[in-house]
């Protein structure tokens, strides 16, 4: 069933929102499973390791620079499973919680960050937000109205319930959204060592530890291409502010070359088969429940 979300209350000690998986009829059902998703993960990312806590735990904890590709694959899976997985993907949301729970570091400067702090927890499904939007602005023929984005936005509330995320941390609508995250980008996100390796690492694309010595330099050469179009994609939708924080170039002829990139990715994606252009735990949860629905439809119209 789809998640429903409840108008949310920053007055009132109501008890704890319930948590729903998500399920067809869904914006995020129809639009997270996408391959495009994959083209504004890296900013979103990015986003992240600009967050102090974030940044600070990821530098003890995190495994993006030695296993890149393994810890993109795993976190697209998670991902997926958030909205794919019926009533496991609570689960998935405990698991991450419970694996964060330890996950603690103290910074150059003695300050200490706990992962599951609720900020930086909140924030990991914020840039969710950003990059859902951004994504739409390049890479699909559908505008979004002013209804639409909060629609999603309170779909992305039902998420954040989901993970536990307390009520404090969320603004109510994506009006009020909008201005806040902009503060964010501009007066909390700080410019990090990790923000750098992150950028570094999704450009060149290091092989796996199962690739022979003997086959690395045909590695490299084959995924440079790829390293540089993911970075490009990166890059290209990052707020301009983060942009001129970390000083990446990007010229006028970087934004039209993105927007044409897009308008040809935005009319392509949608003609590709179900198969290839959904990821394949959202392709089999999409297939799964058609056959429920026909299931139901046969149990419906039996004799009595």
């Amino acid at each position: 069933m789809t998640a429903a979300v409840a108008p949310l209350d920053h007055a009132t000690t109501a008890p704890r929102p319930e948590r729903r998986p998500f399920g067809p009829g869904s914006r995020m059902w129809e639009d997270t499973g996408l391959i495009t998703f994959s083209l504004t993960a890296g900013s979103a990312f990015l986003l992240q390791t600009m967050e102090p806590s974030i940044a600070a735990v990821v530098d003890e904890h995190s495994s993006f620079r030695t296993d890149a590709l393994g810890r993109a694959a795993r976190s697209i899976a998670s991902v997926m499973m958030w909205i794919y997985g019926g009533e496991e993907a609570l689960g998935e949301a405990d698991r991450l919680r419970a694996m964060h729970a330890t996950l603690n570091s103290t910074d150059a400067q003695g300050v200490k960050h706990q992962a599951l702090s609720s900020g930086p927890w909140a924030w990991v499904l914020h840039t969710a937000i950003f990059a859902f939007t951004e994504g739409n602005k390049y890479f699909s023929t559908e505008k979004l109205t002013e209804e639409a984005k909060e629609s999603y936005y309170q779909e992305v509330v039902q998420l954040m319930r989901n993970f536990s995320v307390p009520p404090k941390e969320i603004p109510a609508t994506f009006a009020e959204w909008e201005p806040w995250f902009a503060d964010q980008v501009e007066n909390h996100l700080i410019v990090t060592n990790v923000a750098y390796d992150y950028l570094k690492v999704s450009r060149e694309l290091a092989p796996p530890k199962q690739v022979p010595a003997a086959l690395r330099p045909l590695w490299r050469a084959t995924t440079a291409p790829i390293g540089r179009m993911q970075n490009f994609f990166t890059v290209g939708t990052t707020p301009e502010i983060i942009r001129e924080k970390l000083g990446l170039e990007w010229s006028e002829q970087d934004e039209r070359t993105l927007r044409v990139l897009g308008w040809v990715i935005g009319r392509t994606v949608p003609k590709l088969p179900e198969r290839v252009r959904y990821f394949p735990i959202a392709y089999e949860a999409r297939r799964v429940e058609r056959d429920r629905a026909r299931l139901r439809k046969m149990i419906a119209l039996r004799p009595i």
